[in-house]
């Protein structure tokens, strides 16, 4: 997980291990999800919707406790799947 802010608009973005890219959220500014605070074991509402890229993929996922639920309608092989969030790639 990693944290951003810019002029009155917050990110939180996290590696998707199903899509193989970085996914964010907005946390504070204007339409923003909820975040519990933890960038370990993190929960964030309503789900997350990833739309585009190659294939013009579809990404469908709640973030709950740490763990990345992907909904049914993902395109990836995670689709129906719940896996732990992985460690944040980048430095």
């Amino acid at each position: 997980m990693a944290k951003c802010g810019k002029a009155k608009e917050y990110r939180l973005h996290f590696f998707c291990p199903g899509c193989a890219r970085v996914h964010g959220i907005i946390y504070q500014g204007k339409n923003v999800w909820d975040w519990n605070g933890d960038l370990d074991r993190p929960t964030i509402s309503p789900s997350i919707l990833v739309l585009g890229g190659p294939e013009n993929a579809r990404c469908h996922s709640f973030v709950i406790d740490g763990q990345i639920q992907f909904l049914g309608d993902c395109t990836h092989s995670l689709a129906g799947q719940t896996v732990p969030l992985p460690d944040w790639p980048y430095s």
